[in-house]
């Protein structure tokens, strides 16, 4: 029993030593002072120098230039109507949409004119009368005065006479007015949105016909911020106003656009928006000359423009999605991030135009990174066969 407990605690203590020996002679780690850092993979490209034109982005809604409502200026019965005044149809100025019974004119006119010949021939004889009276007064030889003088002169009754010509000519004038207005003609040349009576229709004085819109010109009533007002080319006088590219993406092929130009600022701001207004002329909207395959605008329309804006020289043009927070770009400065704050003269879509802060050869850092310091260190996939005008 001793024995086997002294052989016992041998091995303890055999196993013991082992285990201090072993923890004795381990190596030993030493931390290095210097840490090594990481640089992150990014890409670059780099901005363009020069002159400019900023594209304003611009929502609006065709209006027609000209409009007219058609209306009735004397009363009577429609005898007939113009094949073409009809909704959809084309009217060229001139023509006589609307004929009105001109029977009970034609017998007022013939009655106006036998009153003016009846009105001639009295003035005739009255200046008969008043050569004679005349004559009696000589030979009466006195003087009356002046009052007594006019009334044996007939001095009265020769205006009464020349006012009764000038009345009944009046009366044959309107007379013929009357006439002429039993046919109704286009204004001008017209695309017709709507008509309001038939043949038979017993119309008023003042009542509808039709709506007439004109064919040269249409309008689109665009929106857009304050702050691009002064970017764009509003003429007045001789000026040209901005081009724009009127385009519909949910109604027209992908490629079909059509060209405008800025017409008019609207001196009234949208109410629920509070954005100023301005007016895009299109010419031959319903592509009636030239091109037949150009989309034709529809009023009520809501179209896109993309309107020019005026020529920014000296500023370097760089993609809006490379400006960060504050106005500020990263820079590629000798394998370190440099934050640089910018000069932004304006911004559209795309691009953001800076005049200071950025110089054309400047590597503008487009990766997005985790971790954003001043010094960060940086490198380029060496692999990236594009250069730092590469991917963006």
């Amino acid at each position: 029993m001793i024995q086997t407990a002294l052989i016992c605690a041998a091995l303890i203590a055999g196993g013991a030593a082992l285990i201090f020996v072993t923890f004795s002679t381990e190596p030993t780690a030493e931390r290095d002072g210097a840490v090594r850092q990481s640089a992150s993979l990014v890409d670059v490209t780099q901005g363009e120098f020069g002159s400019f034109r900023p594209v304003i982005a611009a929502m609006g809604t065709v209006r027609p230039a000209r409009e007219i409502a058609l209306s009735a200026r004397i009363e009577g019965q429609v005898l007939e109507l113009h094949e073409s005044f009809v909704p959809g149809g084309f009217v060229d100025a001139g023509e006589v949409l609307v004929a009105i019974d001109e029977a009970d004119y034609e017998v007022a006119l013939q009655r106006s004119r036998t009153n003016l010949e009846q009105a001639l021939a009295s003035l005739q004889i009255e200046q008969a009368e008043r050569s004679a009276a005349a004559a009696d007064y000589q030979r009466l030889n006195r003087e009356l005065p002046p009052d007594r003088r006019a009334l044996v002169l007939r001095e009265p009754q020769g205006r009464a006479a020349r006012a009764r010509v000038e009345a009944a000519r009046a009366d044959v004038e309107q007379a013929e007015l009357n006439l002429s207005r039993t046919r109704v003609e286009a204004p001008f040349d017209a695309h017709v949105l709507s008509r309001d009576i038939n043949l038979g229709s017993q119309v008023g004085t003042g009542a509808a016909l039709g709506r007439l819109v004109g064919l040269d010109t249409f309008w689109i009533e665009a929106t857009v911020p304050v702050s691009r007002l002064p970017w764009l080319a509003i003429p007045d006088g001789d000026e040209q106003g901005s081009s724009a590219v009127i385009r519909n993406r949910t109604a027209w092929p992908a490629d079909a656009v059509r060209e405008g130009e800025v017409f008019r600022l609207i001196g009234e701001l949208e109410g629920a928006t509070r954005l100023a207004r301005i007016l895009i002329a299109v010419d031959d909207p319903l592509a009636r000359q030239g091109d037949p395959a150009r989309p034709r605008l529809m009023l009520g329309e809501y179209v896109e423009a993309r309107i020019d804006g005026r020529e920014m020289a000296d500023v370097v043009r760089l993609e809006r999605e490379y400006v960060r927070a504050d106005d500020t770009v990263w820079l590629m400065v000798d394998g370190r991030l440099a934050i640089r704050p910018v000069s932004i003269v304006f911004q559209d879509e795309r691009y953001a135009y800076i005049d200071e802060g950025l110089a054309a050869e400047d590597l503008v850092v487009t990766t997005r990174l985790a971790t954003v310091r001043e010094g960060l260190r940086l490198r380029i996939d060496e692999k990236d066969d594009a250069g730092p005008d590469g991917p963006s």
